[in-house]
């Protein structure tokens, strides 16, 4: 049954809302105006299916868009009148973005969700929503000369002139929608008698029997008869979970005992380290958690592993799932934890990935998030160890394919686990950006191993504080694209104002990219010849068709009895570019194997910044 009261209430919290995202999608208030109005109207006649999965703003949005875009083809965006220089300016910047980047840049800014929800209502995987947005932020930023990330003031100006249009009362909008629907169910049954009269007559069965109609009539109207709810996720056993033993020959190392299982449904559900939601698959509420101990060796941490299972309604949805695990891990926020490696794991499962994190400062310890999928079943172990040998990685592959092996007995599994594999793969995207460094990159400095790492938030390369005084780099001017800088400090370590870390990454074309990086090369190759109170030590240099790096150690005089040391990476992959700065202290450093895997990670990451003019 259809509720007026529910249909006023989100008529009114959510009509400025829509009309402002709708006007920042087609830059023509009215035809906005005509196009919110009439998916409210079509959103009465379909209340029962609006409101099926909570969220009758969701659903209203994409009509609303979709009658706008109809709506406003023939209307250019800066031939409207009376539009303030503000307003202009900013509709501007937004015409010149792709249907899609707009779409997913405002429901990013301007509406509530998850990335992954506001791929799903554009048509996008979440890698493809994550690329139209970085490159939707960065071309934004630079067409409104924007010093700081793309956020909601900067609609304020047409927020405003959307605080001045007039929408119908929701009586109105009510009526409507009840006249659109006895209007579509009377063509639907006029249709359907017409049919039965032109057609019945020439009907007959192979002996001449003319059948009888023993089903009502069907009517044509765009509401569908109501599709049964999906089914739900099917239910896990305990049964198929690791045991002691399978972890005793996975594991090496003291005796494993098991701990406690149960369903995950008591406290905050956060059974992991890095873990953000209690369920990977938010619609599923079917999960199951085993966690096994053992006695820790002598001067180390105590050894943790954890088992987690889910299941979820369908294997479109357990993939999503297993996306979105992985995210947990690969742009893990606990504090002081840093990304060491991502590999994939084959011949588990459908899908599998392992990746290796270390906890730094007080205690260190490795940990191992082997995530795998198989079927509508969802798996993750997780195990916390004290070293940081990479062998432990095939220990933890062994035992993913254990796992997984045992989820195999029940009835909604796919692929199960036979002799994994692993193989390198570039980290998986993070962060707003995902073409620069994120904090989860970054390794421990000395004698701050109780703080952690904070990073500014990426903005435009007016000024390259990655620079040096001896190449003098900026990344600004013509040609230039995806343009941005961004810093890491230790806020809470009281360390000099010198002290940070910068990256400042853009895209030119592929000749001005490599002749930008050998013209920084032969800056810091002259350097100390045009500055004798400099000396430049080149710790790594890579030169390859598609790829470049070199990294250096700096060394500047700045009295008779003191000198400033850092180091600087430059680094180029096709048509994008990269320059990294590090200046330390005399007690807070980084050594320069760490500054060279940061450097190679930074590379890795490049890749993803869109190439000028996409």
């Amino acid at each position: 049954m259809r509720d007026p009261d529910e249909f006023d209430a989100c008529y009114q919290d959510a009509r400025t809302r829509l009309l402002l995202q709708t006007y920042a999608l087609t830059g023509d208030l009215s035809a906005a105006r005509a196009a919110v109005r009439d998916a409210f109207v079509v959103a009465w006649h379909h209340w029962r299916k609006a409101t099926r999965h909570g969220d009758p703003e969701a659903w209203i949005r994409p009509i609303a868009w979709a009658h706008a875009q109809r709506r406003h083809t023939a209307r250019l965006w800066h031939r409207e009148k009376g539009l303030s220089p503000e307003v202009r300016a900013t509709l501007d910047a937004l015409g010149k973005l792709s249907v899609d980047q707009r779409k997913i840049l405002l429901l990013t800014v301007l509406a509530s969700g998850t990335l992954a929800d506001f791929a799903r209502e554009v048509g996008l995987t979440r890698e493809d929503a994550e690329r139209e947005l970085q490159t939707a932020t960065s071309q934004l930023a630079i067409h409104l000369d924007l010093g700081t990330p793309v956020a909601r003031t900067l609609f304020a100006p047409l927020a405003e002139a959307v605080g001045e249009v007039r929408l119908p009362r929701a009586s109105i909008l009510r009526r409507a929608g009840a006249t659109r629907r006895r209007t579509h169910t009377t063509v639907g049954v006029v249709a359907a008698v017409a049919a039965l009269v032109l057609t019945g007559t020439a009907v007959t069965d192979g002996g001449g029997v003319r059948p009888t109609l023993d089903r009502g009539l069907v009517s044509s109207s765009d509401e569908p008869d109501p599709q049964p709810e999906p089914p739900p996720p099917p239910a896990l056993s305990e049964d198929a979970l690791l045991t002691a033993a399978q972890v005793d020959a996975s594991v090496p190392g003291r005796p494993w005992a098991v701990g406690t299982t149960h369903d995950n449904s008591a406290g905050d559900g956060l059974v992991l380290p890095c873990q953000r939601e209690r369920y990977a698959d938010a619609r599923s509420s079917v999960a199951l958690v085993r966690d096994f101990a053992a006695a820790p060796q002598r001067r180390e941490p105590a050894r943790t592993t954890v088992q987690l299972a889910e299941a979820s309604a369908s294997e479109r949805a357990a993939h999503r799932a297993f996306r979105t695990t992985l995210r947990w891990f690969a742009g893990c926020s606990d504090p002081r934890t840093q990304l060491l490696t991502t590999q994939r794991v084959t011949g588990v499962g459908d899908e599998a990935v392992l990746l290796t994190l270390r906890r730094w400062g007080a205690g260190e310890a490795t940990y191992v998030a082997a995530v795998a999928r198989t079927g509508q079943l969802t798996t993750t172990t997780f195990t916390t160890v004290a070293s940081d040998d990479e062998a432990r990685a095939r220990p933890a592959a062994k035992l993913l394919s254990a796992a997984v092996g045992d989820l195999c007995t029940l009835p909604d599994a796919g692929g199960c686990g036979v002799a994994p594999r692993l193989e390198p793969m570039d980290p998986l995207p993070v962060g707003v950006v995902p073409a620069m460094l994120d904090v989860v990159d970054l390794p421990p400095l000395s004698d701050v191993r109780r703080r952690t790492w904070a990073g500014t938030e990426p903005r435009l390369a007016r000024t390259n504080l990655a620079a040096t005084r001896c190449d003098g780099a900026e990344f600004r001017g013509r040609g230039w694209s995806s343009n941005l800088t961004r810093t890491f400090l230790v806020p809470e370590a009281r360390l000099p104002a010198e002290f940070g870390l910068t990256q400042t990454v853009g895209a030119l074309g592929p000749q001005r990219a490599r002749a930008f990086v050998e013209d920084v090369r032969e800056a810091m190759r002259t350097c100390p010849e045009e500055d004798l109170g400099t000396d430049v030590s080149r710790i790594t240099d890579r030169r390859e068709d598609g790829e470049d790096l070199t990294v250096w150690r700096i060394t500047t005089e700045v009295s008779d009895d003191q000198s400033v040391e850092f180091r600087m990476a430059i680094l180029r992959t096709g048509t994008s570019v990269a320059q990294i700065s590090f200046v330390p202290t005399a007690d807070v450093r980084m050594s320069d194997d760490d500054f060279v895997a940061l450097a190679e990670r930074a590379l890795t990451r490049l890749s993803r910044l869109p190439r000028p003019g996409s």
